[in-house]
């Protein structure tokens, strides 16, 4: 009896170990959104879209607008920024930048609402910004890893990081939690840090030493650390390819367009397959998982949100924390992902919304206790 007792104890700890979140010492508000993303996404998927409230179709740095709202009455539930804007830059430059995200993420926070952080990152050894660009760009992630020739350089990037990281508090006095996500797409070449212009290996200990530097040594405590890469993947030994180690990552994703209607082509039943695989290693890793960037530029299908979208998320029992659109740029006449009042697929995307599967700002309760 007392063997069998402890069997089951030993087990218990086992599936407390695999669900718990990377960083042990994560604010009381961070590990309580990991849980209750991890139990959402069970029966809902939070719909979020990149940089709503900052700017959209033809506005720019109105207080309490989105796009989305103003379809919709909410704000998506999850809110996309960006840490482009905290490097390479001058230093009053920077500082500015980081105000402007600071209350940005505070007043997300404050309404209940959930960040995630994308980061395209100007490439810190040579010209070119974040995009590659040959005869210009630098092959950096072996010259930032520790031992690096800009390692020192790196570390006050990821310090300017910490920084902002701290200065995220409440109307509460706490910490907003926010949902990282660096060095994304790398399966692709298009950036700096894409598979075509680092090993694998150095790949992998860029990431270990980010995680371990922000959370170990510099105190940040308010991060969910998420990994995703393009949609290049067929199986879930590509999918893993460059994958750090569980016990550096706290959710998996996927950014993926081509399935989608880019470019007028449709394989949904590839994207269920690659965002099935995601989700089935999330739970077999006791990981969160999410559809990390996806969308349809201009959505010229009247019905793309009900008919593509909520299909795909509906299928096969995946279980993903949320899907997130990419942005409505201010001034380009083309360049949208989400609908504004008068565009043609916001009558279907009221009904996305309106679906009781989707969870925007308004329905979310209490997720950081």
């Amino acid at each position: 009896m007392k063997s069998l007792v402890m069997s089951l104890l030993t087990a218990l700890l086992c599936i407390a170990a695999a669900t718990a979140q990377i960083d042990p010492k994560a604010t009381p508000e961070t590990a309580a959104l990991y849980r209750n993303l991890k139990k959402l996404s069970e029966q809902h998927i939070l719909f979020g879209h990149q940089h709503a409230t900052e700017y959209g179709h033809g506005w720019s740095g109105d207080a309490e607008r989105s796009d989305v709202k103003s379809v919709t009455g909410s704000h998506p539930a999850v809110i996309g920024i960006d840490f482009m804007g905290l490097s390479g830059r001058p230093a009053e430059e920077i500082a500015k930048t980081a105000e402007a995200l600071r209350k940005n993420v505070v007043a997300t926070y404050n309404r209940g609402g959930i960040t995630t952080v994308a980061w395209h990152f100007a490439n810190p050894a040579s010209e070119g910004g974040f995009y590659w660009k040959d005869g210009v760009s630098k092959p950096a992630m072996a010259l930032i890893k520790p031992g690096g020739s800009h390692h020192e350089q790196y570390k006050l990037i990821l310090k300017t990081i910490a920084d902002f990281a701290h200065s995220v508090k409440g109307k509460d006095g706490t910490l907003a939690p926010m949902i990282f996500r660096p060095y994304h797409e790398f399966d692709g070449d298009w950036f700096w840090w894409g598979k075509g212009h680092t090993s694998k290996e150095d790949f992998i200990a860029v990431w270990r030493f980010t995680v371990s530097y922000l959370r170990d040594q510099l105190g940040v405590h308010n991060f969910i650390y998420a990994f995703s890469p393009d949609n290049k993947f067929t199986s879930e030994y590509e999918f893993l390819e460059r994958y750090p180690g569980n016990e550096w990552v706290d959710m998996v994703g996927m950014d993926n367009y081509g399935d989608f209607g880019r470019d007028g082509k449709y394989n949904l039943e590839a994207g269920v397959k690659k965002l099935k695989i995601v989700s089935e290693y999330a739970l077999k890793a006791g990981k969160l998982a999410a559809f990390t960037e996806t969308g349809l530029e201009s959505i010229p299908n009247p019905a793309w949100w009900t008919e593509t979208l909520l299909k795909t998320l509906k299928a096969d029992k995946l279980q993903l924390a949320y899907v997130l659109v990419w942005r409505n740029d201010t001034k380009s006449p083309t360049h949208y992902y989400a609908p504004f009042p008068g565009q043609v697929s916001e009558a279907d995307f009221v009904k996305f919304y309106h679906d009781p599967y989707t969870l925007f700002e308004k329905d979310l309760k209490e997720v950081y206790k």
